[in-house]
């Protein structure tokens, strides 16, 4: 099914230190896929704000997409956004960035624990990795994020399963977080919170999208009508990718609209 309205609001610039592509050739490359409408999200860690320099990341990327948005208005319509991770590690951190700058959207994420690293670096070939207890520790950090409630989407919201399932092959019972997630669902639900649909993982080993179709059904089920949808590109090749997988998934699950935000203000546009 070929789609018209290709929106993808997580994607990265060269402004994230793991992002591969200036804003404007991303720009110029969203306009030859036909894409309408992108999301610049770079990525902007709370609990490293300072020590990392995320402060000037903010400024460069914030001036950078602004740039974009002036020079392709016409042509492709352009979101300047953030993606923060971590927000609720530094609450007065987060709250004094979000209220310093005019963004369109902010994404939601939780990374890291506290004083652990990213999913990305671990080994759970190791047995003394519960990974168990820290899906459950992930998931309260994710519930405390829904709560403070201060972002527009909450993005991968499976992110660690990227890896332990993914990378490593552990499968795991996800029907022991049933009741926190659903806690986390009605939390976003209550709060007028959008879920992303992230497709990252169906180019990665993982190969299905955070969250996946269990949990998109839940939301469903729960009341929830904001969800979002994005490729988390961080090269220009990667850009609008899965967006039409997610576009389905979404319709399967009883979606027949997206949003899309501007001024941190939904718009629901019909999937067509």
């Amino acid at each position: 099914m070929a789609f018209k309205n290709i929106i993808d609001l997580h994607t990265h610039t060269d402004s994230s230190f793991d992002g591969h592509h200036s804003t404007m050739f991303l720009c110029e490359t969203a306009c030859m896929k036909g894409i309408r409408a992108v999301a610049f999200t770079d990525h902007l860690e709370i609990d490293a704000f300072y020590r990392d320099h995320f402060d000037r990341t903010a400024i460069q990327s914030f001036f950078e997409i602004a740039k974009a948005k002036s020079a392709f208005n016409g042509k492709l319509l352009v979101c300047v956004g953030a993606e923060l991770g971590q927000a609720v590690y530094d609450k007065p951190i987060a709250e004094k960035l979000i209220s310093s700058m005019n963004y369109d959207i902010v994404i939601g994420s939780i990374h890291n624990l506290p004083n652990l690293d990213d999913p990305y670096f671990m080994d759970f070939s190791d047995e003394n990795v519960d990974y168990m207890e820290l899906l459950q520790r992930y998931f309260e950090c994710e519930l405390e994020l829904a709560q403070w409630a201060k972002f527009d989407t909450l993005a991968h919201m499976t992110y660690p399963l990227r890896y332990i399932t993914g990378k490593y092959g552990i499968p795991v019972d996800m029907s022991k977080f049933r009741e926190i997630i659903d806690e986390i669902l009605v939390t976003l639900i209550r709060n007028e919170k959008a879920l992303e649909i992230n497709t990252a993982g169906l180019r990665q080993q993982i190969g299905e999208t955070s969250p996946n179709e269990t949990i998109l059904r839940r939301y469903k089920e729960l009341g929830g009508k904001l969800i979002t949808i994005g490729s988390d590109a961080h090269y220009a090749k990667d850009l609008g990718a899965g967006i039409e997988e997610g576009y389905e998934l979404a319709l399967k699950c009883g979606f027949d609209r997206i949003a899309i935000y501007q001024n941190r203000t939904p718009t629901l546009i019909p999937i067509e």
